[in-house]
């Protein structure tokens, strides 16, 4: 919430269980997650006494009654509790008072306060940030979420008042302002799918403009034109059916093919909202229905889970002829795995996790090589002659290719082959069959045949001088670095570094939050596995992190070394 700059209210749940203290939870809220807050309600009663709440703004008593809360009942405050509250309003006073001008004036000219100033100054402070009113009740019993409803909408900011920015795709993703409102041109994003009992259905938010039932709208990120068969507008299950819907509301819509992530537009303006950073994924799973009828369900499960998610992929395995699903690691992947049971019924076997290595390499390396083969009929005959070179990491183009063939030693219809060629080779790297990236082909001279030169033989040529010259260009294995961020209690900082120490991992920032450390280092991948329950075996369970892609690096020679002979056993197997 604080990168995203998000408003927020705290809610304090369960005052009807056994030992539970409100007061506590908020002096923990202040300490450990450092939030300005105090409270806007007191409870009369708690744990099985738990009656009701008063409400600090407006001074007054509210019961819940019916069999779930529902007959919400405003009373005068118990005299009893006339002390608690005085202290309790006072301290809601000054906390505002500290981060709202305004307040703070009255407050120290000790002019009285009503509900009203004190109301406008809290959502003033809530929306700039500066404070965070906590709310308080059982959720279970239905006590106290009305008054929480109530205080989303006086405390936080409607949808105009949020700055909303599209990126303008015919001026080079320059920030637009959205002012919300619904005469200008439709902005919506589709943010999540749901299989639903009639097909896909479309989550979308309304940014500007309007759309209607039988509308047409045209999706940015494919060019595709569809018409709104029909909007709904949701209650959790339940479906009411809508003929329109304007700016700052949120909608869905059937039959609407798309994937998350995706703006719709009227077809006036070019405008996506800001796109997702969609990291390449860094671990996969073999995975395989179990028995041989559920294959069209387990693939519809895949298909819908790629559209869902933008990080999750599905693949094929050439050699073994596996289904290859890659994610963002191991919990990310077994989730799915999950899901595919529970869903739609279907067993799956999954193999080893495998991390997903890349190979290049690191000198220049020529390459010269006829491939001729006769036997009857018409022959092979093609000759490419060039070098290879590695490309500075980094660059948005993983493989080069360019041809500088000066004449025509060999026909220009024959180099879209010979691309093709040397791109299928790069696929999998003689060292241990992972893609190689990070390389520029160039195709310097060559030589055909008038009647037994085809694509085909400049296609195998060009795979097989790949291969020739592959070993000479002194091939490295990269692996995925993950930028790992840990929060740890301090008392556990030097374990947990000592183990990050055995793990290969470098550690490059380390901040002081409260009792806890943020410690940031760069870790292989690989030597993550099974990490969260070792970590939580260090801390007593206080221990948590956060694991994002960095970049791929080379790994060091002796890994290198055990990572081919692995793969050579592999393959012998």
């Amino acid at each position: 919430m604080r990168r995203y700059e998000v408003p927020r209210l705290a809610f304090i749940n369960k005052l009807d269980r056994m030992g539970s203290d409100p007061w506590k939870v908020l002096n923990q809220a202040r300490s450990k997650l450092r939030h300005h807050s105090a409270a806007v309600q007191v409870p009369i009663g708690l744990e099985e006494n738990f009656q009701g709440l008063i409400d600090l703004v407006q001074l007054k008593a509210y019961y819940f009654h019916g069999s779930s809360g529902e007959k919400v009942v405003a009373e005068e405050i118990p005299a009893d509790m006339d002390a608690i509250v005085a202290e309790k309003r006072r301290e809601l006073i000054e906390m505002v008072s500290e981060v709202d001008d305004k307040l703070a004036e009255a407050f120290l000219n000790d002019e009285p306060i009503s509900s009203v100033d004190l109301e406008e100054a809290v959502r003033r402070a809530t929306i700039a940030r500066k404070f965070v009113p906590v709310f308080m009740g059982s959720a279970f019993k239905n006590k106290g979420v009305q008054p929480l409803l109530d205080g989303v909408l006086s405390c936080l900011p409607c949808p105009i008042e949020v700055s909303n920015y599209a990126l303008d795709q015919t001026k080079n993703e320059v920030k637009v302002m959205l002012p919300g409102t619904p005469d200008g041109p439709l902005v919506a994003l589709a943010f999540k799918l749901e299989e639903g009992r009639f097909g896909q259905l479309t989550y979308l938010r309304v940014y500007e403009g309007v759309i209607r039932k039988g509308d047409f709208i045209v999706n940015i990120n494919t060019g595709k034109k569809i018409k709104v068969p029909r909007l709904v507008r949701m209650h959790s299950d339940e479906m009411e059916d809508i003929q329109e819907t304007h700016a700052g509301q949120i909608v869905a819509v059937f039959g609407v093919d798309c994937a998350s992530g995706d703006t719709f537009t009227n077809g006036s303006v070019k405008y996506t909202m800001t796109s997702m950073s969609v990291p390449e994924p860094v671990m996969s799973l073999a995975v395989q229905p179990v028995s041989k009828d559920s294959g069209g369900q387990f693939s519809k499960a895949l298909n819908r889970f790629q559209r869902e998610d933008p990080t999750f992929h599905v693949g094929l395995d050439a050699e073994s002829g596996q289904t290859i699903i890659s994610g963002m690691g191991e919990l990310h992947l077994d989730i799915y795995v999950e899901r595919i049971r529970r869903e739609y019924k279907v067993d799956a076997t999954v193999g080893k996790p495998r991390v997903n290595f890349r190979e290049t390499i690191t000198q220049r390396a020529e390459f010269d090589y006829l491939h001729k083969k006769q036997s009857g009929g018409q022959g092979q005959y093609g000759r490419v002659c060039g070098y290879v070179e590695p490309i500075p990491p980094g660059s948005p183009i993983k493989i080069e290719f360019e041809n500088m063939i000066v004449g025509q030693a060999i026909p220009s219809n024959f180099i879209p082959a010979i691309e093709k060629g040397f791109k299928e080779a790069a696929n999998s790297g003689s060292l241990i069959g992972h893609p190689v990236e990070n390389i520029r082909i160039v195709l310097t001279d060559g030589a055909s045949h008038a009647v037994d030169s085809s694509e085909l033989a400049f296609k195998l040529a060009a795979i097989y001088a790949f291969r020739q010259c592959y070993s000479a260009a002194r091939p490295v294995i990269l692996e995925p670095i993950m930028l790992v961020e840990l929060k740890v209690p301090t008392e556990f900082q030097g374990t947990v570094a000592g183990d990050i120490n055995k793990r290969k991992g470098v550690i490059v920032g380390n901040d002081q939050d409260g009792d806890d450390s943020i410690i940031t280092v760069n870790v292989p991948l690989n030597n993550m596995f099974g990490y969260s329950t070792m970590l939580r075996s260090m801390t007593q369970g206080k221990g948590e992190f956060t694991m994002e892609y960095k970049e791929h690096s080379p790994v060091s020679q002796d890994v290198q070394m055990q990572l081919v002979s692995t793969h050579k056993a592999d393959k012998a197997e």
